[in-house]
């Protein structure tokens, strides 16, 4: 099976509409990554020094060498930015998610017990702030573990959420696989939150955000003033909170780091914006883990079964008959690159049509011939597939009085006398009138025109055949 695994769908043209409590148009949470003490440093067993995320320009590791500089600007982070945004979001009664790295929580004891003095949720933000790229998937199992151990000895709970940052391939699904978080959030791909299916388990997924984050204040391109970060954050607000507005909320992550957006020119930014979004009415400040429950509670996960994971057989029983009588359309379909953008009627159907278009006359031909004349004698004998008969019944087809019988008939002949095959048409677009006035327009064209215009009916029909199916 060539299975294409990436899923560029998501919710489409309507998302859900989240019912956020009290109405909020819009939810807006804010992260404070907490790496400080965790990151990579000869002292913490590592091979070189930090050189993501700080404010030296076009910082390198340093191999074997405690670098006294990225040291002390993470350990500003801790001494002073932490406090300084703990003032800014208690005095502002806004509840905050913490990303806490395992060890650097071990390091901090006395900020660790303001976060939860302060009731901030603290969730995993792995065992050390280091790369997880490299890792083979067993030693990153265990990254995993030791996070989660760690965590719970020095918080005194288990961590609901999780975010790595600097992840694999596999984290997501490692992760999932672990079985104990409410929430994973090393996407960027949307801004509601969404389910996954990893084996047995439905994971709820949390996006998190690379744009809406002060890291941007150590990246280039980047921010260099709090003003700039502040534009953002309204320009980003406004939009959401008028969608909110026109009936689809949405949520605003935001990503903070103490060392970064903790300095007194970079923090008067964030205060604007908080001061601009506590003047509106209908927002949601929530921690990431009142998102997840919120989010189990109102739109729990329902599986369904997904033509892109079946195999041939199921495949083959489900979808052989969109194309009428036509299961090797299905079989063909089944052999390409399929993937999540397929488990929809539009998906599917532009896997089937891709077939079907690049089919033989022959082949083509022979999907024609094998639909039923419209009230014709199979309908009458009750001999018709049970899609064509709910199409026909749809339209009237199935109650005609006796003349129209008779002219549908006579229709049906001529048509075929003439082109060869069936008078095709998706009659769930028509009503009986269209219908027949469709018949004597159509009757008078050129086969070569007629064929095309069949072949297109055929792909409008098995349209509406898979969303009688799939979402």
């Amino acid at each position: 099976m060539n299975r294409y695994p990436r899923n560029m769908v998501g919710y489409g043209a309507n998302p859900p509409h989240p019912h956020w409590p009290n109405r909020a148009k819009v939810a807006i949470q804010f992260v404070l990554n907490y790496e400080e003490g965790g990151e990579n440093c000869v002292l913490h067993g590592d091979a070189a020094s930090e050189a993501f995320l700080s404010d030296i320009p076009g910082a390198t590791q340093w191999q074997g060498q405690r670098h006294w500089n990225m040291e002390s600007i993470y350990e500003y982070g801790a001494r002073a930015g932490f406090w300084r945004l703990h003032r800014l979001f208690t005095s502002a009664n806004i509840p905050v998610t913490i990303y806490g790295v395992a060890t650097a929580l071990a390091r901090n004891p006395n900020q660790l017990a303001a976060m939860q003095s302060a009731g901030w949720e603290i969730a995993s933000h792995g065992h050390k702030w280091v790369e997880h790229k490299d890792m083979p998937e067993a030693e990153e199992r265990a990254a995993i573990k030791d996070a989660i151990a760690l965590h719970t000895e020095v918080v005194g709970e288990r961590p609901r959420g999780w975010y790595t940052g600097r992840c694999s391939e596999n984290t997501v699904r490692l992760v999932a696989e672990e079985g104990g978080f409410d929430y994973i959030s090393d996407t960027y791909d949307d801004d509601l939150p969404y389910w996954i299916e990893i084996g047995a388990r439905d994971q709820l997924i949390i996006p998190y955000t690379l744009e809406a984050n002060d890291m941007r204040f150590a990246t280039a391109p980047g921010y260099t003033t709090g003003e700039q970060f502040f534009q953002y954050l309204k320009d980003a607000f406004d939009v959401l909170y008028a969608e909110g507005h026109d009936g689809a909320p949405k949520m605003l992550s935001i990503g903070l780091h103490n060392r970064l957006i903790g300095r007194p020119g970079k923090i008067a930014g964030l205060k604007r914006f908080i001061d601009y979004i506590q003047s509106f009415e209908n927002v949601w400040t929530p921690r990431r883990i009142d998102i997840a429950r919120h989010w189990a509670k109102h739109h729990p996960h329902i599986r369904h079964n997904r033509p892109s994971q079946m195999h041939e057989a199921e495949f083959v029983q489900n979808y052989g008959g969109i194309f009428e009588h036509s299961a090797w359309i299905a079989i063909a379909a089944h052999k390409l690159e399929l993937g999540p953008a397929h488990d929809t009627a539009i998906g599917l159907h532009n896997a089937l049509c891709r077939v079907f278009r690049t089919a033989s006359y022959d082949q083509r031909f022979g999907v024609l011939t094998a639909h039923p004349d419209l009230a014709g004698k199979l309908a009458a004998a009750k001999r018709l597939t049970d899609e064509s008969t709910s199409e026909q019944a749809s339209a009237g087809l199935d109650a005609l009085t006796d003349a129209e019988r008779e002219a549908f008939t006579l229709h049906n002949a001529a048509y075929v006398a003439k082109h060869g095959f069936p008078f095709i048409i998706a009659v769930r677009d028509h009503t009986k009138a269209s219908i027949m006035a469709a018949f004597e327009t159509r009757i008078h064209n050129d086969t070569e025109t007629e064929f095309e215009t069949a072949c297109k009916q055929v792909e409008r029909i098995a349209y509406f055949r898979l969303k009688d199916l799939l979402p």
